[in-house]
């Protein structure tokens, strides 16, 4: 089903750098079933839908597991919708920023430049025309940025097969104690070194204040909330790190 197109904006706006954008394509990863990361639990605690993951917690000592849906960290990948979402968002993170003045926006008088007959020259309307040095760019470029859109189902499906993708490459985790942040880089920085993972994607279930300070000098590191996350910020992060609350939650955002 082909994306539409909602907005296409043509005035000027101040361009902004966007932390989410990335140089090259993504290139997106093949599950080949779940990976050391994840298990399915079958026993008499636990359902057979569900996927135990292990939990760490800030020091980076396991403290046990968490489970998660297996609707929806369990899907069948949709690698063609998963395609067309990582390129809608990828889209919406650049615009067009090359501008060129028309022949009706530079200055220039407006008169006719001479008679139209009986010269033995080439008949002219106005000294701006493309033809004149000074004079406007003919089909130059022009600033625009398109904005494309998925239909709500669709952003649902593309984020299960992005989450599934990574339950598969067993890159999803549980983490606990984040209420106990206390705002330091040094202590992020130790859970990261232990994890042994470069790119970092830790969502939580709210606001973090000292949480998202520590991280703040932390390449690669970013902290969400559950309801900030999408397909593109899932792939592009090498990790996912979940709380028991933002699972929770979670369930209504892909359900």
């Amino acid at each position: 089903m082909p994306v539409k197109q909602i907005k296409n904006q043509k005035s000027k706006v101040t361009r902004q750098r966007h932390p989410e954008v990335i140089s090259g394509s993504i290139e997106i990863p093949k599950p080949f079933g779940l990976a050391q990361g994840g298990q399915v639990r079958n026993d008499k605690k636990g359902s057979a839908h569900d996927l135990s993951v292990p939990t760490y917690s800030l020091s980076g000592a396991k403290s046990g597991t968490l489970e998660l849906p297996k609707e929806i960290f369990g899907a069948k990948v949709n690698k063609t919708l998963l395609a067309q979402a990582l390129r809608v968002y990828q889209n919406n993170l650049k615009a067009h920023w090359g501008s060129t003045k028309t022949r009706s926006e530079v200055k220039g008088s407006t008169r006719k430049i001479r008679v139209q007959k009986g010269t033995g020259r080439a008949r002219h309307g106005g000294i701006r025309a493309p033809i004149f040095v000074g004079g406007g760019i003919a089909l130059g470029p022009k600033y625009r940025k398109v904005i494309l859109d998925l239909p709500r189902k669709m952003k649902q499906a593309a984020l299960k097969s992005a989450l599934s993708v990574k339950m598969a490459e067993g890159e999803v985790f549980g983490v606990s104690g984040l209420e106990k942040a206390s705002g330091k880089t040094k202590q992020l920085s130790s859970l990261q070194t232990k994890l042994g993972k470069k790119k970092l994607l830790i969502v939580i279930d709210g606001k973090n204040e000292k949480l998202s300070r520590a991280v703040g000098n932390l390449q690669g590191v970013q902290v969400l909330s559950f309801d900030q996350i999408n397909t593109f910020r899932i792939i592009a992060r090498q990790t996912l790190l979940l709380t028991k609350e933002a699972v929770e939650k979670l369930k209504s955002k892909a359900i």
